[in-house]
């Protein structure tokens, strides 16, 4: 184990951005049809291709 600490602005930095895009997803979703729909499924489709990129280079460090 490392003896680095982290800050809380290295911590939270990715959950509070997955965070916040995953609602104005949902937010933009509610709002109307159309292109509303295309924003929508790409800021949840960002967020979900992320979050497995993320976790396939964290399963790939020793």
């Amino acid at each position: 184990m490392k003896g680095t600490s982290n800050s809380a602005m290295q911590i939270w930095r990715w959950p509070v951005l997955f965070g916040t895009v995953s609602a104005a997803g949902l937010i933009v979703a509610l709002l109307g049809d159309g292109w509303y729909d295309v924003l929508s499924c790409l800021a949840l489709g960002l967020v979900a291709a992320a979050g497995i990129w993320l976790g396939a280079v964290a399963r790939a460090e020793p």
